[in-house]
């Protein structure tokens, strides 16, 4: 009788006793948390580090819930990069899935280590070349849509179709497009050593790389000092367009009756060359009005009833900050060039300020005026139901030298090309990171591409340069998002000392505007009222009233044009 009791006693504290659940290696739980918490994420997924990494979202382990077998975050607004994460001591995971999130950099290269089975790493913003990925186990893998370059590695490329690869531009190898750049050969790791290069390889590098950076600061020397004057090319004498059939569009009376005949006689200054075209300034002789003739490059996507409606709309677009389009040809059947004539803006671009040698360079409170009033002009534009679509340094144009107002230009074109026929035409540091991926332009994209505006205007730096200690302007930006405002970035103009709190002010801005997550950007209304509360704006307006801009700009109704005049 009393053993009988001694058992249910026993079987009792049994059952009462707490049930210890064996916790996975404190080595995956840092593992875990080295790639979460340099993340912006979701607040569903803010890991306790009191409790087993079992019980977190995204965090599957093995039944015995003493391994962790997959990590599962897809979708999860995810943002930042992976330099930090020790994935690679994840020793049993089984199944990684971080696709449709907005991660960038490169992939971890400790992925080498996982024997996984599955892998999602598509639609990010990845970039950088594909490190060596153990495919021994692997059934199934993505990595499309992200910015990956170079060649795919072969034990992935005979494995997994095209789909798994497709929509990273420069991407190449089976089964996509065959290489025809150079790119470093990933050689697989074995034990603790990854990749071994002698310290001959090292100096062939260093020596290579020296000497093409001469090469190309020579090539650069000499096209900054060729001179810009140039006759007027013989391809676009042709008095007798007009008898062709082909007619100019106008919008302004001021230009009613003018003639082809008219915007081609004499010579011509040839002003740039861009991804729309290429832009020439013409005085004409009878009214003696200076003009910009942009000839579009000959990727026009849309019929001539497309094209005339959207020129229609940008002619409409009346403000002191927006070159006004005054008007078009759309070219005939004999002649397929196709024309826009813009007011011409006297202080040039902001890009020859910045890069080149015209004119004096811009000091802090001349760079404050022209990005206001470049802000201002955009903001109408989105006001209006119109998205820019190419906001770059060489598309803001000061109105005059004195007070460096400035406009911008080019607004609306893009709607025009299929930009994706010929990528190498365009600029593409400017652009968001979702356009690479979506192909679409938007308010939220212009806001972005308004942001690398700004950076370039506080740095000094070109988003069409690169050099040789980061792949692309893209990736710097990022890094400054990353990292808090430091006055050592800026343009070296401008560090004086003077004005420190307002540019960092403004870089804050800046890296409002350049978040990769496309609805934490502000409006454009936002981004003008902001950089209007900053005291050094007021002091250098020349004593404009800025106050109220945005209830004008918002209730401002558009002057109607006058009826198109053909010619």
């Amino acid at each position: 009788m009393m053993a009988l009791q001694f058992q249910v006693l026993l079987f009792s504290l049994v059952l009462l006793a707490p049930i210890v659940t064996p916790d996975p290696p404190d080595k995956e739980k840092q593992a875990l948390l080295s790639f979460i918490e340099p993340l912006q994420h979701d607040d569903s997924y803010n890991w306790n580090p009191s409790q087993s990494p079992c019980s977190w979202k995204g965090v599957i382990c093995d039944p015995t819930m003493t391994t962790v077998i997959q990590l599962s975050l897809p979708n999860a607004q995810l943002v930042g990069n992976l330099s930090s994460a020790k994935i690679g001591d994840l020793s049993n995971l089984l199944v990684l899935s971080l696709r449709g999130n907005y991660l960038s950099g490169s992939i971890p290269s400790d992925f080498s280590d996982l024997q996984l089975n599955e892998l999602y790493l598509n639609d990010n913003y990845f970039s950088g070349i594909i490190p060596y990925i153990n495919s021994d186990d692997l059934d199934k893998f993505n990595i499309s849509g992200n910015n990956l370059s170079c060649r795919i590695p072969s034990s992935l490329s005979y494995k997994f179709p095209e789909s798994a690869f497709s929509r990273n531009k420069d991407l190449c190898g089976y089964p996509l497009d065959s290489c025809n750049m150079s790119c470093p050969y990933q050689f697989r790791k074995w034990g603790s050593d990854s990749i071994v290069v002698s310290k001959r390889v090292k100096v062939g590098v260093s020596v290579g790389v020296a000497l093409l950076l001469l090469v190309i600061l020579y090539c650069f020397r000499k096209k900054i000092r060729t001179p810009i004057k140039q006759p007027w090319e013989p391809s676009l004498e042709a008095p007798d367009m007009a008898r062709k059939g082909n007619k100019l569009g106008f919008f302004d009376d001021g230009y009613k009756g003018l003639g082809w005949d008219e915007l081609v006689q004499g010579s011509a200054e040839v002003l740039g060359t861009g991804g729309f075209g290429t832009s020439y300034k013409r005085v004409l002789v009878e009214t003696k009005m200076t003009v910009v003739l942009k000839r579009l490059i000959k990727d026009v996507s849309v019929t001539k009833m497309e094209f005339e409606s959207q020129m229609e709309v940008l002619g409409k677009m009346k403000h002191e900050n927006v070159v006004p389009l005054r008007g078009y040809s759309y070219g005939s059947q004999d002649d397929e060039e196709k024309w826009v004539v813009y007011d011409y803006m006297h202080g040039g671009s902001l890009s020859a300020h910045l890069h080149g040698l015209r004119g004096a360079r811009l000091n802090w409170n001349h760079r404050m005026r022209i990005a206001l009033t470049a802000a201002r002009g955009v903001a109408y534009l989105h006001a209006n139901n119109v998205v820019h679509g190419n906001i770059r340094s060489t598309n803001v144009l000061i109105r005059q030298e004195t007070n460096k107002d400035a406009s911008v230009s080019d607004y609306g074109l893009n709607t025009l090309f299929d930009m994706w026929s010929s990528p190498n035409h365009w600029v593409t540091g400017y652009w968001a990171p979702e356009v690479l991926r979506t192909q679409k332009f938007s308010s939220k994209s212009d806001v972005y591409s308004f942001g690398v505006l700004l950076l370039e205007l506080l740095t000094g730096k070109s988003p069409d340069q690169t050099s040789a200690d980061q792949n692309d302007f893209p990736m710097w930006v990022q890094f400054v998002v990353c990292e808090e405002p430091k006055v050592e970035i800026l343009d070296m103009e401008l560090s004086s000392g003077e004005n420190e709190k307002e540019m960092l002010q403004m870089m804050r801005i800046a890296k409002d505007c350049v978040s990769i997550v496309p609805h934490q950007r502000p409006t454009m209304l936002k981004v003008v009222s902001m950089m209007e509360e900053m005291e050094t704006v007021e002091t250098s307006l020349n004593n404009e009233q800025s106050k109220g801009y945005i209830d004008k700009l918002v209730t401002k109704t558009l002057e109607t044009p006058s009826s198109i005049v053909t010619t």
